[in-house]
């Protein structure tokens, strides 16, 4: 088959878990005899090299323009996404595809995707990570109105849409989608096994975006009320984002400072599994999570997860209370319980934290979407 990605942030330039999951299931596909493409932003470009087409691991990379800003004021740049959109037609046009992958979001791309589908007859397959519905509107005010209508417009482009969990898919079903295909995110577990604990060892740990949806706050909260039985508890945060400053404070507020580490964003990925591998237990009090990718990596470095109860984070659909994990509400005071249970009955988890994380090998999940893809252009 020739198949195309669709998505302007590309691995490893940029490092997040949609990026990574196009890389992982690309290069598997390229592995198998697969012709495979991912039109994006030229991320590579510097004063060496400038070329438009790159391989990356058996996958040919097309720059669509060159390195910009994706975010604007902490948001996604509504312009940068149409501006990509609009130069993505010329390139992408010229090719014949048997299949065209393209991530939901920035949306706009979608609609280029969905034009060649109908000139150059290629099968339009749209893979959603997220859906917002309503909470444009919590997220904009009034103006969601704009961003919930461009969102229920792009459900309309296929009928061949993907889910990256059963919460996306139940999501996308309430704008009228039916027949949803859930092929989740995965994991390299061969090479997580592999890697050895780092000499930066913990009781807690932390890895995300610091931002306010992640609700890194409650985690300090719940440590100030864990060192009141664990004096000496080590917590790590891994990670950056516009809420670090404002952690950073209150941390030193509480007079936890000595308890938390802010170690910044790592860039080395096998350095985070290392981290992980050196701590107990990891705890992620998101309210919104599409998939929890970071957690699922957790399970399989042998840590229960602590996670958030709540309808919008799909962690929970893997992170089973007591048996992988712990579920609680979001309050410092529920957190810091599970923090202590966990620190004290975590151990005895592991292999189950593993065995659950085994199921999701990025190679089984290649597996599902070739199988898809046969299926598709039939």
């Amino acid at each position: 088959m020739r198949i195309a990605y669709v998505y302007d942030a590309v691995y490893p330039w940029v490092k997040g878990g949609v990026e990574k999951r196009i890389y992982e299931l690309g290069k598997r596909l390229a592995e198998r005899g697969h012709e495979v493409h991912w039109y994006g932003v030229g991320w590579w470009f510097d004063k060496n090299n400038n070329k438009k087409v790159i391989d990356l691991d058996g996958i040919t990379l097309h720059s669509i323009c060159g390195p910009i800003n994706l975010y604007v004021d902490g948001r996604r740049s509504i312009r940068g996404a149409i501006d990509f959109a609009l130069k993505l037609l010329p390139p992408v046009i010229k090719e014949k595809f048997d299949i065209l992958d393209c991530q939901e979001f920035p949306y706009f791309p979608c609609f280029t995707a969905k034009f060649h589908s109908l000139i150059r007859r290629s099968s339009l397959v749209i893979t959603w990570h997220e859906v917002w519905d309503r909470y444009w509107f919590d997220y904009l005010g009034k103006k969601g109105f704009f961003g919930w209508m461009v969102e229920r417009l792009t459900s309309k482009l296929t009928s061949k849409n993907v889910a990256v969990s059963e919460k996306t898919k139940r999501d996308l079903e309430k704008t009228g989608e039916r027949d949803i295909r859930v092929i989740p995110n995965g994991i390299d577990f061969k090479k997580i096994e592999k890697i050895r604990p780092s000499a930066m060892q913990s009781d807690v740990i932390f890895a995300g975006r610091l931002i306010k949806d992640k609700n890194v706050d409650f985690l300090i909260r719940a440590i100030d009320l864990v060192k009141r039985e664990i004096p000496d508890v080590k917590c790590i945060v891994i990670g950056d984002g516009p809420e670090r400053e404002k952690l950073v404070r209150l941390a030193k507020e509480l007079e936890v400072d000595g308890n938390v580490k802010f170690v910044g964003f790592i860039q080395n990925h096998d350095d985070l599994i290392a981290c992980m591998k050196s701590s107990k237990l990891f705890v992620l009090p998101s309210t919104r999570e599409g998939f929890g990718i970071v957690a699922l990596e957790a399970n399989a470095c042998g840590l229960p997860v602590v996670t958030v109860e709540h309808e919008k984070n799909a962690a929970c659909e893997f992170v089973k209370d007591g048996f992988n994990g712990f579920l609680c509400e979001l309050s410092e005071e529920k957190i810091a319980k599970k923090i202590l249970l966990g620190l004290e009955v975590g151990s005895r988890m592991r292999e189950r934290c593993v065995e659950v994380a085994k199921n999701y090998d990025l190679d089984l999940i290649a597996d599902m979407t070739e199988s898809l893809y046969l299926e598709v252009i039939k």
